[in-house]
């Protein structure tokens, strides 16, 4: 699966209330260019990743903000599609049962899951976090940490920093992480974390709307050697993977004619072209079956981990 082109991170809603209050409020009075029409349904969405091997699917919940994206919904869509759509449904391990929850996502179809810390309203270190990611890590899930893409107003930046996952990474070193938006607004921050710790890896959502911004994560990203911890992703319905991938290849614009550094073409066409299936330890079964984890599903009878890692922090 080599030169695959992977959209990891993108959205499915029925409508903006699914949200929630505060984000759809935001969002609406964004809603003005060619791809700010928010409108992220079956049909646009499918359209939109006309140009792609495959696609990341991430729904939302948040009790804090009263969000909440079926996770049924996005079963349904994946299944129209199993191999290429990846779904990864949205717990809030601050929600009462969402372990039982879990345990019924890989029934649905389910590959991975989402979390949001700052969204959801809990340090990423706190007990039932923990407990999450340890039976992530025993089913061979992957976990997307999602940045908002704007915060809303009762969004917790506190609990939002990517040196946050240090702790995590080292608890659960086969636990396979991807920060969105590269960590947005602390993206030096997340290139550190993602330098230190092999299963973690950075999405470039978000950050392909702000050339500028590009550029330099790109250029010192290339220069710290970490171009292999990033992953393209368009934070769909705000952008389309065809722009995100042309904001890529064009990113050097800002240093033709200038003394400053550019980034090595290859290194552009491995971000794009990087498979971040196998980066996230997901791996494509027989024609129809759909995109799974890897790793075994049953949890081991010795798992665990260190119990002063667990921290019961609100």
């Amino acid at each position: 699966m080599c030169g695959m082109i992977v959209d990891t991170h993108t959205h499915l809603w029925q409508n903006l209330d699914q949200l929630g209050p505060q984000i759809s409020a935001q969002l609406r009075q964004q809603a003005a260019g060619p791809w700010e029409q928010m409108d992220a349904s079956p049909h646009n969405h499918e359209a939109a990743m006309h140009c792609v091997d495959a696609a990341f699917v991430l729904g939302f919940r948040s009790r804090m903000l009263g969000a909440d994206v079926p996770n049924q919904l996005l079963a349904a869509y994946v299944a129209s599609n199993p191999d290429k759509l990846i779904g990864f449904a949205g717990i809030d391990p601050m929600v009462r049962g969402w372990q039982d929850e879990l345990e019924q996502l890989t029934n649905i179809g389910m590959s991975g899951v989402v979390i949001s810390p700052a969204e959801q309203g809990y340090h990423p270190t706190h007990s039932e976090a923990m407990k999450l990611y340890e039976r992530c890590q025993a089913l061979g899930l992957p976990v997307v940490v999602h940045q908002g893409n704007p915060f809303a107003r009762d969004s917790m930046l506190e609990h939002a920093r990517p040196y946050l996952f240090d702790e995590v990474a080292r608890c659960f070193p086969r636990l396979r992480l991807m920060l969105t938006q590269c960590g947005h607004p602390w993206m030096e921050e997340t290139l550190v974390v993602v330098s230190k710790h092999r299963n973690i890896f950075a999405g470039l959502s978000g950050i392909i709307l702000r050339p500028w911004q590009l550029y330099n994560l790109l250029l010192q990203a290339h220069q710290l050697d970490v171009t292999d911890r990033l992953l393209l992703g368009s934070d769909f319905p705000h952008a389309s993977p065809e722009y995100a991938i042309e904001m890529i290849y064009t990113v050097n614009r800002f240093a033709q004619g200038t003394a400053v550094p550019s980034v090595p073409r290859e290194k552009l066409r491995a971000i794009v072209e990087r498979n971040a299936l196998e980066a996230m330890g997901l791996a494509a079964g027989p024609s129809g079956s759909g995109i799974r984890p890897q790793a075994p599903r049953a949890l081991p009878r010795s798992a665990g981990h260190s119990a002063g890692a667990l921290h019961e922090r609100s």
